[in-house]
Order: structure tokens, then sequence, then C-alpha cells
């Protein structure tokens, strides 16, 4: 009797495989179409367009621009934060090696970043350079200054919380006289970053449903603008995602190039105050220059914009057309 071997059927037919992959081509094409066939249509009408993709990239050049001013004084504030030093003075007796001991097991708590001993020698040497009494201080017969520690910290040793425990446990010790804390400009510092961040985050919320606004009336005036066409297409069988999906891409196109708009902005705002920032710098004796948007920051901001142009695009086209079904 014949055996009769059934084809499996987990196996994708290649005619099957192949229909799949034209259509994918194309839907593909399609979308390539209908995106180049809107940005020509914007581009036939540059005044409009020009006015929307200003406003939107003001709008996220503002928030923009601050969080650049915000990484800058983060980096201009780094050498505060390296020199937010607790100066640790030793009894007058303990000399440098006692000193050296202390050091290495201060240097072992997780507050501490560094640690720098200062002796008696070269205590006197800076006090002599930065006091002007070198002659008076050749007529000691000894060294009166006792060993000093400077303790480097980590930024989140700065915070009240930990720091004052910390300065607590190292005055407690034997070998020490006293300290001096250095560190309170920093944490002032660290406490105008985080309000700064704050008010950054709330502006950009605002700002970005500033841009959903404008994205969503633009559209809203193009859907009414279009209605008739939108009426013939879909009369001869246009579907609602195909209707849909040119006001998208609008949207998107506003937010992409309402992005490159304010990065553009942004760096010219740095380009032009490179110059005056290095020559303030130069006062202070620092080498200071700003930074613009990185990588990374530039395309966060294109990702953003881009989509606050779909969302605003889609809530129009939601309000004002009332069109269900896939894109």
């Amino acid at each position: 009797m014949a055996r009769y071997r059934l084809p499996p059927t987990n196996r994708r037919h290649p005619r099957n495989a192949g229909l799949s992959r034209r259509r994918l081509s194309a839907w593909l094409e399609q979308h390539r179409e209908i995106a180049l066939e809107t940005l020509r249509r914007m581009l036939r009408q540059p005044l409009a367009t020009l006015m929307t993709v200003a406003a939107v990239a003001i709008a996220l050049a503002l928030p923009t621009a601050l969080v650049v001013v915000l990484d800058n004084l983060k980096a201009l504030g780094g050498d505060w934060q390296r020199s937010a030093a607790i100066s640790v003075f030793l009894e007058q007796e303990r000399d440098e090696a006692e000193g050296a001991q202390l050091s290495e097991r201060i240097a072992q708590r997780p507050e501490v970043a560094a640690v720098a001993l200062v002796s008696r020698a070269d205590g006197l040497a800076e006090f002599r350079a930065y006091s002007g009494l070198g002659s008076a201080l050749d007529q000691l017969t000894e060294n009166p200054l006792p060993v000093v520690l400077e303790l480097q910290l980590h930024p989140s040793a700065l915070e009240p919380a930990r720091l004052t425990p910390f300065l607590t446990a190292i005055e407690a010790m034997p070998e020490v006289a006293f300290l001096r804390e250095d560190a309170q400009w920093a944490q002032r510092f660290q406490a105008i970053l985080a309000l700064l961040r704050a008010g950054v985050v709330l502006l950009a919320l605002l700002l970005g449903l500033g841009v959903l606004l404008v994205v969503g009336n633009t559209i809203r005036l193009e859907i009414e603008n279009r209605r008739d066409e939108i009426q013939i297409m879909s009369l001869v069988g246009a579907t609602n995602g195909f209707a849909r999906r040119r006001f998208l891409y609008s949207g998107a196109w506003y937010g992409l190039l309402g992005g490159i708009l304010a990065w553009l902005l942004v760096t010219l705002m740095v380009w032009l105050l490179a110059g005056q920032a290095a020559s303030l710098a130069d006062l202070y004796h620092r080498s200071f220059a700003l930074r613009g948007l990185g990588l990374t920051e530039v395309a966060i901001l294109l990702a953003g914009s881009v989509l606050l142009g779909i969302v605003g695009s889609w809530i129009a086209v939601g309000r004002h057309l009332d069109l269900s079904g896939d894109l």
C-alpha cells in the first residue's frame, strides 16, 4: 500500500514568503512616497511652513538652551566641588608619621575621595608665601603650625544627611584638634543646580505642550483646507489610515525641522557667547570653554521633537477627522 507523506504545516511556502516581501516592500514604498509628497507640499508654502517651524524651534530651543547652561555650570562648578575640602588640624604634638597613619585610616571611608597631607614645613612655606610676613616668621625658633590633612569628598557626601555624621566622627578622633569645613559653597552650588534642573523640567513640559498646540492647530487648518480632497479620496476607496497618514507625516516633518532649527539656534548661541566666556575665565586665571550639545543630546532633541509633532498631529486628526483604522 502506497504511503503518502504530508508536507509539514509549519513550513512557509516560498510563494507566500515572496508575497509577504512584496507587500512589505509596497507598504514601505507607499510610506516613502507619502513622506516625500508631504514634504514637497510643505515646501510649496514656505512662509506658512517657516512660521510653524520657527514657533516649534523657539519652544524647543528655550529648555534646550537651559540644559546647555546647566551642563556648563556643572562643568564650571567641578573645580568648586574638587576644592570642597575638609581641613583636619592635628594636635600640636602629632608629627607627620602619625598624620600619614591617620590619613590612611580616613581614606578608607566611603565619603572620602582623596587625602592630602600638609606637613609643618609645607604649611609654613605656604603661609609665608600668602601672608607677606616673611621677616616676622624668620624670627621664630620653631614651627608653630600643626600637621594638616586635606580631605576631598565625593559630591554625594556633601549632602547634610551624610556630611554631619562624617564630620562628627572625624572630629572625635583623638589625633584631631579641630576641623575647618570648606564644603559649604559646594553644598549651595549643588542645591542651586537641583533647583534649576527642576525648573528646566517644568519649563520643558510647558513648552512641550506648546509644541503640541502649535502643531495641532497647524494640522487642523490643513485638514480644513483639504477637507474636499479628503472626501474625494474616501469616495474612491481610500482607507482611514491612508488619509490619516499624510497628516501624521506633516506633524513629523514640522517636529523634525523645528528640532533641527532649535539645535542650530542653540549652537549659534554657544558660538556667540564662547568668546565672552573665555575672556571672563581669563580674569580668574582659568581656562574654560563653553560646551554645546553632544551627539546624544542632539539625538534626544530630534527624537523628542518628531514625537511631539506626531502626537500633536494625531490629536488634531482624531478631533477633526474622527477617523479610525490601522495605519
